[in-house]
């Protein structure tokens, strides 16, 4: 599919009607690339920002995890590593965590990437399950586990606090909601310059890099610049159900991880 955002849809892509049908095929585009491009254009910090979001999990050795939006997988195998790294060593057991991703093209290349860390670490295949699943409506049963989180996939979902209500719905009390997000630093220096950077060059490059043609990489500082404020995302996790709502901010604000606990 090309041309999937196109300048005027790009004014507020939030309100978009067929929004949800727009990221799946922009994402199905670019599933190849997206590692890639997920490296060069974060210098690398992309694994740093989910390695602080499985620490703010302060995870439990019999934590069950889901992790929504789970793309290529990355923040799903950190938190199987962090399951398997705890002080009493720790094994997983089958289906203890769970990915799941709107765009079926982004799981063969999770699935691939979870094959080869099970055969090197002689880990079940089992452990981790992939599933094809909507953020809005969670193929899983109530409070079936501790730790839901989502690494810059809120912004893309349709209506967030349809998500927001389907994370405590599966979470059990105690149980630890992880939003990790794209923001904007606060220092207006700062701001003009990551703009000019994100609005002008990684644009570019990242096209070049994967050969999209559905526009994603104008769709990505857009999704960002109008998404709601970090006060409105910590007010809607609050109006979900969430208690202790924080925000911890990495990399001079280009990045924000939100923690909620269910009570």
């Amino acid at each position: 599919m090309t041309d999937v955002w196109d300048d005027t849809l790009l004014a507020n892509p939030h309100t978009v009607s067929d929004k949800r049908r727009r990221v799946q095929a922009m994402f199905a585009a670019i599933a190849p690339s997206y590692d890639l491009n997920n490296r060069l254009h974060s210098l690398w910090m992309d694994q740093l920002w989910r390695c602080k979001a499985v620490k703010l999990a302060n995870l439990k050795p019999t934590d069950h995890v889901v992790d929504v939006a789970c793309g290529t997988g990355d923040l799903t195998l950190a938190f199987f590593n962090a399951l398997s790294a705890g002080p009493a060593k720790n094994n997983p057991i089958p289906g203890q965590v769970i990915g799941i991703d709107f765009t079926y093209e982004m799981l063969p290349i999770a699935v691939g990437k979870w094959a080869r860390t099970a055969s090197s670490h002689n880990r079940r295949l089992d452990t981790i399950r992939f599933i094809n699943g909507d953020a809005q409506s969670l193929p899983l049963p109530d409070a079936c586990c501790d730790v839901v989180s989502i690494a810059f996939g809120i912004r893309n979902v349709a209506d967030p606090a349809a998500a927001l209500r389907e994370f405590s719905r599966i979470l059990r009390p105690g149980g630890r909601l992880i939003i990790l997000e794209f923001s904007l630093p606060t220092n207006t220096i700062l701001r003009t310059l990551y703009n000019f950077y994100f609005k002008q060059i990684l644009p570019r490059t990242a096209t070049l890099i994967s050969g999209d043609k559905t526009g994603a990489y104008k769709y990505l500082p857009q999704s960002v610049n109008t998404f709601i404020s970090r006060e409105t995302m910590s007010k809607m996790l609050g109006d979900a159900g969430f208690g202790d709502v924080a925000q911890f901010a990495m990399t001079f604000g280009i990045c924000v991880c939100y923690r909620g606990i269910k009570p």
